[in-house]
Formats: C-alpha cells, sequence, structure tokens
C-alpha cells in the first residue's frame, strides 16, 4: 500500500483528504504538532507529533515510510491574526513551508500537493468568476504568505518535486455520518459553522457585516464547496501527479456564489426555526463577491463538485449536533 505524508493531517481540511485517501486504497501518515488539529481525527494511518519545519525529523519520516508523495496542509489560516501577527505568519506559512519542500525534495518524493487560498488573489478586478491568470495581488499576510509558498514550491521543480496547488474557495462542511469528523476550530471564525452555532444556542447571534453591497440581496457573496470534494480534488491532484502529470494550479469552488443571506435561510429552513442574527456595517477590505472559475480543475484533474449548499449545510449541522464534536469542543471547555 502506497503512502503519502500528509503535514496537517489532523486538522479540518487534511483529516477529510486522509478519509478520502484511506478510502481509494492509499495509507495517510500524518505529521501534524497538534497546535490546531485534533489526535482523533488521525484516524486512518501513523500519526507523527512534530513540526513540518524541523527537517530533520521529515527526513526521518521519508525514510521510514518512504512516501510517494506529500500533501502540505499545514498552516494558520485566520486573516485578522495574520495582519496583527505577520511575522507568525511568515514564519509558519513560508518559512517552515519552505524547509518541509525542501527536505521532502531531498528525500527523493517527487509529488506535492499544495493547500492553497484564493487569498493570494486579494481584490476581484471584476464581478466575474475568478480565474488563475486573475492578478495575483493579496491583501493580507496570510494571502502573501501562501502565494510566497506556491512560488517557492514551484522552483523544487528543477530538483524534480512536481506539484499541484489548490486555491481552495470557501471550505464548508463535515464527514459525520460515517467517520465523525468535522470543523471544530477554536476560535470559529467560519461563516456556516457560526450561523449552525448560534442557530443551536452555542453563540449568541451571528453578525452580518454588511447589507448594502451591489448583490441581489445586499450580503456578500463567496463560493462555498463541501470539504469531502475538496478532499477528492486533492486525489485526483495526487492521482494526477502520480500518473506523470505536469505541475499545476487550480481553482476549487462550485463557480456558484451564495449571499450570507441565503446562508442564513438554509441554516433556518434545516434548523426549522430562526436564527438570531444582527447587522453591521461592512468590514474593510470585504469584497463583494468571490467566486471561482474551476475550468481548469475540470480539465486537468477532471474533478468538479457534487455537493450543494444544502448538503454542506445539513452536514455541518450534524456534526455540530454531534457527540464527536461536543466531547472535542463544548464539553471539554473550548470557546466558541
Amino acid at each position: 500500500m502506497e503512502k503519502i505524508l500528509l503535514t496537517g493531517g489532523a486538522g479540518y481540511i487534511g483529516s477529510h483528504a486522509a478519509l478520502a485517501l484511506h478510502k481509494t486504497g492509499f495509507q495517510p501518515v500524518v505529521l501534524d504538532n497538534l497546535v490546531h488539529g485534533h489526535k482523533e481525527a488521525a484516524k486512518y494511518g501513523p500519526l507523527i507529533e512534530g513540526d513540518m519545519g524541523d527537517a530533520d525529523l521529515v527526513a526521518r519520516v521519508c525514510a521510514e515510510y518512504k512516501p510517494a508523495a506529500a500533501m502540505h496542509f499545514a498552516a494558520f489560516i485566520e486573516v485578522a491574526e495574520s495582519v496583527a501577527q505577520p511575522e507568525k505568519y511568515w514564519e509558519n506559512n513560508f518559512r517552515k513551508a519552505s524547509r518541509f519542500f525542501d527536505a521532502i525534495a531531498a528525500s527523493g518524493v517527487k509529488a506535492c500537493v499544495f493547500s492553497s487560498t484564493a487569498a493570494v488573489y486579494g481584490t476581484p478586478t471584476s464581478d466575474k468568476p475568478i480565474k488563475e491568470n486573475h492578478p495575483l495581488k493579496p491583501i493580507n499576510p496570510y494571502g502573501e504568505t501562501k502565494l510566497a509558498a506556491e512560488n517557492y514550491l514551484r522552483t523544487l521543480e528543477s530538483k524534480g518535486l512536481r506539484s499541484v496547488a489548490l486555491r481552495y474557495f470557501n471550505a464548508a462542511g463535515a464527514a459525520p455520518e460515517e467517520e465523525g469528523i468535522g470543523e471544530a476550530h477554536d476560535p470559529e471564525t467560519h461563516l456556516i459553522p457560526n450561523i449552525v452555532l448560534a442557530g443551536l444556542g452555542l453563540k449568541p447571534e451571528i453578525k452580518i457585516f454588511g447589507t448594502d453591497y451591489p448583490t441581489p440581496d445586499g450580503t456578500a457573496l463567496r463560493d462555498y464547496v463541501h470539504v469531502l470534494d475538496l478532499a477528492a480534488a486533492h486525489s485526483a491532484a495526487l492521482q494526477h501527479l502520480l500518473g506523470g502529470g505536469v505541475t499545476a494550479i487550480c481553482n476549487l469552488g462550485t463557480g456558484t456564489g451564495s449571499s450570507v443571506a441565503e446562508v442564513v435561510a438554509a441554516v433556518e429552513k434545516a434548523l426549522g426555526r430562526a436564527v438570531p442574527q444582527s447587522r453591521h456595517p461592512r468590514r474593510a477590505g470585504d469584497p463583494p463577491r468571490l467566486v471561482a472559475d474551476a475550468t481548469w480543475a475540470k480539465e486537468i484533474l477532471c474533478w468538479k463538485p457534487e455537493r450543494t449548499l444544502d448538503d454542506i449545510v445539513a452536514s455541518a449541522l450534524k456534526w455540530h449536533q454531534s457527540e464527536v464534536y461536543r466531547k472535542e469542543t463544548v464539553c471539554s471547555g473550548d470557546s466558541k
């Protein structure tokens, strides 16, 4: 059974990707320092507790497990924190990531799938879905550090390391029914889980920032893609690279935007009751709409998302109602 090395494989998206690998006959080998990951989520193969920036550790893991490829998820992802603490993000998201890429290349790993972000685009220059050739002008250190890591990874093709950078739009949803894994950030900053938590009475309300955008209902539009569809895209990127495919960059999204108001309505429909909410002015730097053009992912990886917004909401609701979530968060005293 071929092994795949995953940094951050005990985190939200990494654990779902590990599930997808497990289902397709690979063995995930997770390297995670558990700063934000959950040990219980690393259930499909070995878990090595350690830092991706420890080049000697990465070399030892590669020597022991001989991974056929790597997937890199480990990163700090909070935009506001990146503005307040940029050095933390440059150290983790770029310098440590670069050491990891160097270490796997030196160990003979030939393929790497990189978890990137639509934040590399910054503020869209039009209302059309964003293509990969859109100007790259990140407006915060989070986007800057992910773009820098993308660029560095591509330089290692000269050393035999081919890669696919996957630029996510808005990851959401969970896989609670069969595997008991989902989204458990602390603090939680993503829209859909925060609406669900407000609807379940685990948060006082959901704050809606901006009701005067040039969109049909005045609230901001975003492209929400189910985490299981993202996991499938990672598997497709892996197969692309293991089959000899070239280095590539692909957006991951549905191509359809859902407004904040529409997401609130979807959660209310699933719950059967209203969600407490308050409305506030726009936040600086929030564009009216961010929607992916995922044509390249379809053409290069033969990937397309299968799940709808209602599917995302239903799975998120089941996860946040689950005993697993309550044990990991509410009952352990984490603030949400």
